[in-house]
């Protein structure tokens, strides 16, 4: 299979997926229970990702470095109920600072 093959097959692939969203019938998504999944499925996914990109190396192996350490600084940034950009200056100054001492 060609590289624009793979590439075709995908976007119709994609294209009849977004199709299929459009023809679910409206009374299947509008319970209180589809509602709250729905909802959640973004923070899921979004920490999901966090998680893979902070815990994992370059090569796929699972390594903690200072990554993980402005992640967790963060988090208790959050706890504490900074404004965002500090939690951000926050975990962005403790992975630079580890780095700087020596830390991967």
């Amino acid at each position: 299979m060609s590289t624009w093959t793979a590439v075709l097959v995908a976007s119709a692939l994609a294209f009849a997926l977004k199709l299929l969203g459009h023809l679910v019938p409206e009374r299947w998504l509008d319970g209180d229970r589809t509602t709250r999944i729905t909802s959640a499925l973004p923070i899921a996914l979004l920490a999901a990702l966090v998680g893979v990109q902070t815990l994992t190396s370059s090569t796929g192996s699972p390594t903690l470095d200072s990554r993980a350490a402005a992640v967790g600084v963060a988090v208790v940034a959050l706890l504490l109920r900074a404004p965002f950009i500090v939690v951000v200056v926050l975990a962005a100054a403790v992975a630079a600072g580890l780095r700087l001492l020596g830390l991967p």
